[in-house]
């Protein structure tokens, strides 16, 4: 009996299209899924005539693999993992592998990483972006937990991912525990910022200069052949083109009501958890969330009027103004998501190549963009960047940006269209580039109310001190701690 190269749990879409990409470069499959009927279907349909194997257990899968066996979970993230590991371990031997392809929160890769090991055998938490078609196609893949289990499966996982315009894999090992699962959360939470700035354009264009969905396919489409380059650009270009079988635009008749699956929350908690300004993403999260009032809003709507103006500019050169907002607060987006990976890094012990994280995000995946290249050139010239912004390519592009950037969150502002994410990235850029700013102002009235203490310009940092500013506080100051 030939036994299988890799073994697969989960044949949803994601799942049966992975099974096919590796079936696709000559690796064979084992396939199991909790109800049995869905591996005859696949087998017999999809699956028919290739090098993948039918199991209707547990242990007929893990029999009918090559040694170390390697399992990958394609389910739910959350109890399910936990479940199919205690299913699948009786099965297993020492240096076995089971690999979770999910969404599954990093924490929770770190402990299953731990419980697995104890075990005797190997565990991979790998993030894996790019949808139904990225999965057949070829994904983004971010794999991380331990490090021993790499060698054994870098060939599969190199050979059935993206691959950038030179060739390179968009795949490759990230760091222990739940480093994988980690670099993807950050994927995703950039996602949901690079989606909201992409729609306060939109929003602009459509509420403040009353474009036609035409209009704005084709400066997308424009847009789309410089230096935002990307796969959501190319698909909101798609999407202000497309009508149904009446002629009809599809967008319009969608209600205004986003919905998230919690990564883009994930990563907004844990930059707090690490007291990093993720604020783009944080507000990309709420805006979602305000969104979701839909039927407040409509009521507010008739109760609250906004006292603005309309948009008397020229309307070509503020759509070039827009481009250039975009670009510079995509910037800022990046610059923060790679801060809370360097800090999350130091936490956890992990040794992060980011260049090689902007690789991996090159192709295959939702935020795949010409300018992740640029990214992963600004890494090469330094590795240890504190900050994209003060790399020098993107110091210069901000600089040159700049004034349009603040032409339309002005104007935004003037015009009543909600920007949260373009105008919080603005206010970053404007923090980070302060030598002043007045938090003592706040220490001052932490140490007024609380005795919280502060530091001092003239004295060393690292010595605390406190004022009775009342007069009537006495000398006591609460202990000094940071949350």
């Amino acid at each position: 009996m030939e036994k299988m190269d890799i073994g697969l749990i989960g044949l949803a879409v994601m799942g049966e299209n992975l099974v096919l990409n590796m079936e696709s470069k000559g690796f064979g499959v084992a396939v199991y899924n909790r109800t049995v009927s869905k591996v005859d279907d696949f087998v017999n349909g999809r699956g028919k005539g290739r090098k993948i194997k039918g199991c209707h257990s547990i242990e007929e899968l893990c029999a009918n693999l090559t040694s170390p066996r390697k399992v990958m979970l394609l389910v739910k993230a959350g109890k399910a993992v936990d479940d199919f590991i205690e299913l699948l371990l009786p099965h297993l031997s020492p240096g076995d592998i089971i690999i979770d392809g999910g969404n599954s929160h990093f924490p929770d890769t770190i402990r299953r990483t731990q419980y697995v090991e104890s075990k005797g055998m190997l565990f991979i938490g790998t993030g894996v972006s790019g949808g139904e078609e990225g999965a057949l196609l070829g994904p983004s893949m971010m794999p991380g937990g331990s490090p021993a289990a790499w060698p054994h499966v870098k060939d599969i996982f190199q050979a059935i991912c993206a691959k950038t315009p030179q060739g390179e894999p968009c795949c490759d090992w990230v760091g222990e525990g739940g480093a994988g699962h980690f670099v993807k959360m950050v994927h995703n939470g950039i996602e949901y910022g690079d989606m909201q700035m992409i729609c306060e354009t939109y929003h602009l264009m459509k509420q403040g200069l009353g474009m036609s969905n035409e209009e704005m396919h084709e400066v997308f489409a424009e847009w789309n052949r410089g230096e935002l380059d990307s796969y959501l650009i190319e698909i909101t270009r798609d999407i202000l083109g497309y009508k149904d079988e009446e002629g009809r635009h599809v967008l319009d008749l969608i209600l205004d009501t986003a919905g998230q699956k919690g990564t883009g929350k994930w990563t907004a908690i844990a930059a707090l958890d690490q007291g990093q300004p993720l604020t783009l993403i944080g507000e990309a999260v709420f805006a979602r969330c305000l969104s979701a009032l839909k039927e407040e809003r409509v009521a507010a709507s008739k109760v609250l009027k906004g006292d603005v103006e309309a948009f008397s500019g020229d309307k070509e050169s503020f759509v070039n103004d827009l481009r250039h907002a975009l670009y510079a607060s995509k910037i800022v987006s990046y610059a923060q998501g790679f801060q809370l990976m360097r800090s999350a890094a130091q936490e956890y012990g992990w040794n992060l190549n980011y260049g090689g994280v902007a690789l991996m995000w090159r192709g295959g995946c939702i935020i795949r963009s010409v300018f992740l290249g640029k990214i992963k050139e600004a890494f090469d010239r330094d590795p240890n960047l504190a900050n994209l912004l003060l790399d020098p390519f993107f110091a210069e592009v901000v600089t040159q940006n700049q004034q349009a950037w603040r032409r339309v969150v002005s104007t935004a502002v003037r015009i009543g269209v909600p920007v949260p994410a373009l105008s919080t990235a603005l206010a970053y850029f404007d923090g980070y580039r302060s030598a002043f700013l007045p938090a003592n102002l706040l220490q001052a009235q932490r140490d007024y109310f609380g005795a919280h203490t502060y530091e001092r310009v003239d004295k060393p940092r690292g010595e605390f001190f406190h004022t009775n500013w009342t007069g009537r506080g006495g000398t006591t100051s609460a202990s000094t701690y940071v949350v």
